[in-house]
């Protein structure tokens, strides 16, 4: 206990040191745009960081980049250390602040809580304060500018607003590669997820993408006006590049536009396809505007690097695939195996590409198997309702017999914490797909209940399908035959299925499909699937970034002190912004790749050896083995499912469907858990019921699933 104590001490020291610095970061982005940074903190900035070594990128780095990293690193130790509590502790917070988790529903925003319109309104405040300080900043030197530049003052008023408004776009810019760094130890330090995330960077990209349009097309219609419209084509070499500029936007605005949630459902390859013009982008964006400005967005972007090269080195590795199991609603079960260093909480996700299909296409699902109940194993979902999940299908359903099927795996990636335990009563609501983060929820619950003799929550699971083929989902709820031996005898865990099939009337015998197992032969290179930078994760990553860094400062300062100063002389004015920017990228990416190897390499020897230690997984199966689905009746008891005893009844409801508000406000628990995975009209259904005020023992959650 003592032990348990000092550990969260420290984590609430790091927690606070964190919240510090950021800010003091956030302080830095207030002062900028005011006559105090230009006119007292920039004279003595300079004046204390004069160095040959980083010149005026010094100082930025120092009030902007380091801070960031500094905060990376520090999340690095916080989830190090959170890791050594055991499963009750991190699921047993207190219910602190809830009415900042209360669920609103904002048009165009969707399901957004108290705290992230809070969070949201603030950061317009600070892009509004930024461009309202830097307009008037740089109006006071108008009148002097258009003389200078002989044209008349309202000209060059626009011409200031076309700047400021770019450098607002920059702000939005600096964060948004946070959300979609999956391996980042900023957003679980915060209690996010990246796929939770997501959302943020869609509103970043939108804002950021606006602001820079109305940037670009303010700068041509004041060119234009003023007859100089040949400045488009000019590149600038010791200043603001405009073609890098205008590049930049145009692989944006590819970007932006097949953004459109109609495209992207429609023609999500073509999404998929654009959203790599971001590298082009970064690019010509860090030419356009040199840098030393770019080093403000850097520590975003320079996270985001270091994870997408992890996410490479993994990927180049196959994944021992065992089995896969064709269920009768066009769905499929992939199982590899995994070494026992590998773990991962409830509603986890993992991107899996098949070569064999596309290259390029990664796509994310819900893994639904425990790590502690199946410590060899990792299984997950797939629907077949796009085109990549139809030929992996058709793939997998062809009359010849498959021996093998190459995949390349990301992950996985979830939360750093549950906190399910918390509740008295846990009311989970699934439409269609959305049942795959309860299937995994409900494993971790077993878990507890049966090997740590946990008290766990009741557990009603409301589940609303189409059709009835779709009930044999149900069947993988519990644990596979691994581990039932285990926690058949122990467990007892309350569980109510309520399963509602919307659209027929009711289950006839004809419609009872056989499944199929197909069980493969891996190769000996396919790996299982393993902690990319090994048992100690976080502490690895910090070593990472914190020497990456290194590296990349002293190739900065080797690079300045030799070959820009003896030309510059700390003017920014004389060197060619495009070499010094493109060095900078070089000496980037080359920190990130050596730091990063060294560690991935370092692992993977460490990786190999446990994975010779993994038992071979029974292949003695043949392929296209039937297997029939425990839904085969309309009996109202499900007699056949194993580990019956902790399920207290299954109901299925055919030609209707559940009636949510009913349910959730005549449950009488003092804390009820309603987590919600589904279509987007469901969990604003459930939203609106929890943030009615009808209830206050009801606590909303929505889940994003992926199968």
């Amino acid at each position: 206990m003592a032990s348990s104590g000092m550990t969260n001490a420290v984590r609430t020291a790091i927690l606070l040191v964190a919240l510090v610095i950021f800010l003091g970061n956030i302080m830095m982005w207030i002062i900028m745009p005011t006559d105090t940074y230009y006119n007292i903190w920039v004279p003595h900035l300079m004046a204390a960081t004069n160095s040959t070594f980083f010149g005026i990128q010094g100082p930025i780095m120092m009030d902007f980049t380091f801070p960031i990293l500094l905060i990376a690193v520090l999340g690095c130790f916080y989830l190090h250390l959170g890791k050594k509590e055991n499963a009750v502790t991190k699921s047993s917070k207190a219910r602190s602040l809830k009415f900042m988790r209360r669920p609103m529903i904002v048009k165009g925003f969707g399901i957004v809580t108290v705290t992230e319109m809070a969070l949201f309104s603030m950061f317009i405040a600070l892009c509004a304060w930024y461009f309202g300080g830097y307009l008037r900043h740089w109006f006071e030197q108008v009148h002097q500018r258009s003389l200078s530049k002989h044209e008349k003052v309202w000209q060059t008023k626009l011409d200031r607003v076309g700047i400021v408004t770019g450098v607002t776009g920059n702000l939005c810019l600096t964060f948004l590669f946070y959300p979609v760094t999956r391996g980042s130890s900023i957003l679980p330090m915060l209690g996010l997820t990246s796929e939770g995330s997501i959302k943020y960077h869609i509103w970043l990209g939108h804002l950021a993408m606006a602001l820079f349009t109305i940037h670009g097309s303010i700068y041509f219609i004041y060119w234009i006006i003023t007859h100089r419209l040949s400045e488009a084509l000019k590149w600038g070499d010791n200043y603001v590049s405009n073609i890098a500029g205008e590049i930049s936007l145009l692989f944006g605005l590819g970007l932006w536009i097949t953004s459109h949630p109609k495209i992207r459902r429609r023609m999500f390859d073509l999404f998929l396809y654009t959203h790599y013009l971001y590298i082009f982008f970064m690019i010509f964006f860090i030419l356009h505007i040199g840098i030393g400005f770019a080093c403000i967005m850097l520590p975003g972007f320079y996270l985001f690097l270091m994870d997408r090269y992890l996410r490479f080195l993994q990927s180049r590795n196959r994944a021992r695939l065992v089995s896969a199991r064709l269920l009768s609603c066009n769905t499929i079960e992939l199982s590899f195996a995994k070494t026992r260093g590998l773990s991962y909480n409830p509603t986890s996700t993992i991107f899996i590409n098949v070569p064999s299909i596309s290259k390029l296409q990664w796509h994310p699902f819900t893994i639904i198997s425990n790590s502690n109940l199946e410590p060899q194993k990792l299984s997950v979902l797939i629907k077949c309702e796009g085109n990549w999940t139809r030929s992996l299908y058709d793939l997998l359903s062809s009359p010849s017999p498959l021996h093998r099927l190459g995949v390349a795996v990301e992950g996985p990636y979830g939360p750093a914490s549950t906190h399910f335990l918390r509740h008295n009563m846990l009311v989970m609501i699934s439409g269609g797909s959305g049942i795959t983060p309860f299937i995994s929820i409900i494993r971790e619950l077993i878990f507890l209940n049966s090997t740590l003799k946990c008290k766990t929550p009741k557990i009603i699971l409301i589940s609303a399908f189409k059709n009835s083929s779709n009930l044999s989902v149900l069947d993988l709820i519990l644990p596979t035959y691994s581990s039932r031996t285990t926690a058949s005898n122990s467990c007892n865990l309350d569980l109510q299925i309520e399963a509602y099939v919307t659209r027929e009337k009711g289950r006839y015998k004809d419609q009872i499909a056989k499944l199929r197992t197909l069980w493969f032969k891996p190769d000996a290179c396919d790996m299982p699937i393993s902690p990319t930078l090994g048992p100690n994760s976080w502490l690895c990553l910090a070593a990472i970034i914190s020497s990456s860094f290194a590296i990349y400062l002293m190739l900065l300062g080797f690079f300045t002190q030799y070959i820009v100063y003896p030309i510059d002389q700390n003017t920014n004015m004389l060197y060619s912004y495009t070499k010094k920017g493109s060095s900078s990228m070089m000496f980037l990416c080359f920190s990130v790749v050596v730091a990063a190897s060294t560690a991935f390499l370092w692992n993977k020897k460490r990786n190999a050896e446990e994975a010779k230690q993994v038992q071979d997984i029974d292949d003695s199966g043949t392929s296209g083995s039937i297997s029939n689905s425990s839904f085969d009746q309309d009996d109202v008891e499900m007699e056949s499912l194993p580990l019956k005893s902790m399920i207290k009844s299954v109901n299925v409801h055919y030609g209707q469907r559940p009636n949510l508000k009913r349910i959730l406000l005549e449950i009488k628990e003092s804390s009820v858990g309603a987590l919600v995975s589904g279509p987007k009209k469901m969990r604003e259904e459930v939203a609106a019921i929890c943030s009615s005020g009808q209830a206050d023992n009801l606590e909303f959650e929505s889940f994003s699933f992926t199968w």
